[in-house]
């Protein structure tokens, strides 16, 4: 109930502009599809599986990462830097667990809503795309890793140019590196181990071998878990300095 508390005032205020945000947050997805599922991948198979067909999971854990990230993120860090309203929930009577949970919450909530509306984009395209509780456990999971990201990223963050920054230097790596659009077994031994130190390769292993109807690589479910408590971990520290 208290990190209900505080997520409420971001649920309100999603609320009142949610199709609009809906839109926003599906037009880089569906691009990528469209450049690079119905583009660039056309006639290609990997695996006997087509091109259009892989890479949808790993957009959708693009989603998820993106979504998930700047919704919690920069909510936060507009609500702590720029109306210093974060000043108050630091004096309500609750735990930090409680209070970051409140914050992260938002952004798994954007990140679930953005997912599944270009879940369902992509089934009317690709009907073979199989989506399975295990599926919506790794999308969940995905979401919950990256919101405490972003959570981190805007407890650190000393100004907005600092939340670009890491976008630009974390994020957008990730974004074309982190299998999305190419298979790791592609790519040299060297650079394929340092792929996996990255989060969303993780990802989009995990929900593309769900959503092909594959046997999930269980241990790239157990990374996920370990970035997201790691997060995590590093959020309670950092908020540790603004408690009152």
């Amino acid at each position: 109930m208290d990190a209900y508390s505080i997520l409420w005032a971001d649920l309100a205020a999603l609320k009142r502009r949610w199709p609009r945000y809906l839109i926003t947050t599906l037009i880089s997805p569906i691009l990528y599809l469209v450049a690079f599922g119905w583009g660039l991948g056309r006639g290609i198979n990997l695996n006997g599986t087509s091109y259009l067909e892989f890479v949808i999971p790993g957009i959708i854990a693009l989603t998820a990462m993106t979504t998930s990230f700047n919704g919690a993120g920069t909510r936060l860090n507009v609500d702590r830097l720029y109306f210093k309203s974060f000043d108050e929930c630091l004096m309500a009577p609750i735990g930090l667990s409680s209070l970051l949970m409140g914050k992260a919450l938002i952004g798994v909530f954007r990140g679930i809503m953005s997912s599944v509306a270009f879940l369902v984009v992509a089934l009317i395209i690709a009907h073979s795309t199989h989506i399975s509780p295990i599926f919506m456990a790794g999308l969940l999971l995905t979401c919950l890793t990256f919101a405490f990201l972003g959570v981190l990223a805007a407890l650190l963050a000393r100004s907005h140019e600092d939340m670009a920054t890491f976008s630009s230097l974390i994020l957008m790596p990730m974004t074309f590196l982190g299998g999305t659009f190419f298979s790791l077994s592609q790519v040299p031994t060297g650079l394929k181990y340092a792929l996996y130190l990255l989060p969303l390769t993780h990802a989009s292993l995990f929900l593309r071998a769900a959503a092909l109807d594959q046997s999930p690589p269980w241990g790239s479910f157990f990374v996920l878990l370990a970035f997201f408590a790691a997060f995590m971990t590093g959020c309670i520290i950092a908020l540790r300095r603004f408690s009152i």
